[in-house]
């Protein structure tokens, strides 16, 4: 690697997305290693050493040239896929303007270079939104006066990474995966630890100054080999299933029921994992030599650096708390299975004992044992299967007891009075699990923000404890 840059003006160099998954740990390698910074960030931070917080929003121009002032090098660290799943597909749209916003802000203000962190695809195919936004805000920063370092990095696997964490999540909580034709396509993960040795290295080496550099770990892996290496560290068997005919909107909403990861954040993502992410060009070894972890390493980091995430607890004006929710959610849906045995050992009716009824009672209970194992995961597919399922047994212990006001029984030969007694029993506790799976199915999601909007102007704006938006551990 080259020899070390020479700061000569405290505080000239300005990292963007500061409180993203990729520019908190710029921050801080570069403040370990004796750089001054300024972080740009929405919100307001407070200083610490060797970083200097400067709020801004990338669709003021007017903020931006104050962020900028006095900076000589930049890194662009901004994007904007996160929002609203109406507002989803207008991310491309908000990231060109960035790009324009902070062009012009920063040959105002007198910047030097731009580092651009962009994404890894052949540019010759048909580009997915988010791919395609990605290099046109490449071509809008390199469309200026200020030269460009523009990085392409294939998956990058850490902790806070929205593509890492629909691949862990899928992995620990299916161990049967359904999963689309895209998950046969080649990509070279790279950890996060050396997408930032790669950024600090193009900095220090003005060679690299108007070149765009590929950058990807050592091992070349299709989305299946990577997600069986995982399963493999979690010393657990995995099952893949492809159907060719899932579609990136079905895989997006699938994913944001499985896992941590919204549909909004899901949907472009789904859509640049169809085509293979490789490094063809290799002049980066040469410009920025940098020893490379292997997948099993980047993983095992981590998922340990998971473990150090807090756990998230409820606020001052919420009755109840997410856990507590979920223990009710748990409690009633055993209840629900346990009642639901009476028919067998109480009930005295012989219609329980019909074809029909014993294969509508294994589908029954087939999906209460799957909504635990979801519930148990803090998944959203789980509360959405427990609510729904505590309405349709709501509604079938009701119609169990429709003779009491109309005299006529709906579901089978009239009950006996202790059965009637079970089933209004049934009644309430089926309600009560309504209750807390629509609670925790809604609350799932103000946890994981900790309550607070993301930035509409770029996903990494989350205030800091909030983030990453991928911690299920609610207390």
């Amino acid at each position: 690697m080259a020899e070390k840059l020479i700061q000569n003006k405290a505080f000239n160099i300005l990292v963007t997305g500061s409180t993203g998954f990729i520019g908190k740990k710029l921050l801080a390698q570069l403040s370990d290693s004796g750089y001054t910074t300024k972080a740009m960030s929405r919100s307001k931070h407070p200083d610490t050493k060797n970083i200097q917080y400067v709020q801004a929003d990338a669709f003021d121009i007017d903020s931006l040239t104050t962020a900028t002032k006095g900076i000589e090098i930049a890194f662009y660290l901004l994007h904007s896929m996160e929002g609203s799943k109406k507002d989803w597909a207008k991310f491309a749209t908000r990231e060109k303007q960035q790009a324009e916003n902070f062009l012009k802000s920063a040959t105002e203000s007198g910047v030097k270079r731009i580092i651009y962190l962009g994404g890894l695809v052949n540019e010759s195919l048909d580009l997915s939104k988010h791919m395609q936004s990605r290099h046109d805000v490449g071509r809008i920063l390199a469309s200026g006066p200020i030269p460009v370092t523009e990085l392409r990095a294939s998956l990058i696997v850490g902790s806070e990474g929205g593509s890492y964490a629909m691949l862990r999540y899928l992995v620990e909580r299916l161990p049967l995966m359904v999963c689309p034709k895209w998950v046969k396509s080649q990509t070279q993960p790279i950890a996060v630890d050396n997408v930032v040795d790669y950024l600090i290295g193009v900095m220090k080496n003005f060679e690299t100054s108007g070149k765009v550099l590929e950058i990807g770990g050592p091992d070349i892996m299709t989305y299946e080999q990577l997600m069986r290496l995982y399963s493999y560290i979690l010393n657990r068997n995995l099952t893949v299933i492809q159907i060719p005919f899932l579609t990136p909107r079905l895989s997006s909403y699938w994913i944001d029921l499985v896992t941590p990861v919204k549909a909004s954040l899901a949907r472009p993502l789904v859509d640049s994992l169809v085509h293979d992410s490789v490094v063809k060009d290799k002049s980066i070894d040469q410009l920025v030599p940098v020893q490379l972890k292997p997948m099993t390493e980047a993983i095992a980091d981590a998922r340990e650096e998971a473990k150090a995430f807090r756990p998230i607890t409820k606020s001052g004006e919420e009755k109840t708390s997410y856990k507590i929710n979920q223990k009710i959610l748990l409690i009633t849906l055993c209840a629900m299975a346990f009642i639901g045995t009476t028919y067998y050992w109480m009930d005295d009716r012989s219609d329980v004992w019909q074809i029909p009824w014993l294969v509508g009672s294994i589908i029954w209970y087939a999906a209460i044992l799957f909504a635990i194992s979801f519930v148990r995961q803090k998944a959203r597919l789980g509360y959405l299967i427990g609510g729904i399922l505590s309405w349709v047994t709501m509604a079938f212990w009701s119609f169990d007891n429709f003779y009491v006001v109309f005299d006529i029984s709906l579901v089978a030969s009239q009950p006996s009075i202790d059965t009637t007694i079970r089933n209004f029993i049934g009644v309430v506790i089926a309600g009560l699990a309504i209750f807390s799976s629509h609670n925790v199915f809604h609350k799932v999601r103000v946890y994981q923000a900790k309550g607070k909007p993301v930035s509409e102007s770029a996903a990494a704006e989350v205030p800091i404890g909030s983030r990453p938006v991928y911690n299920t551990d609610f207390s």
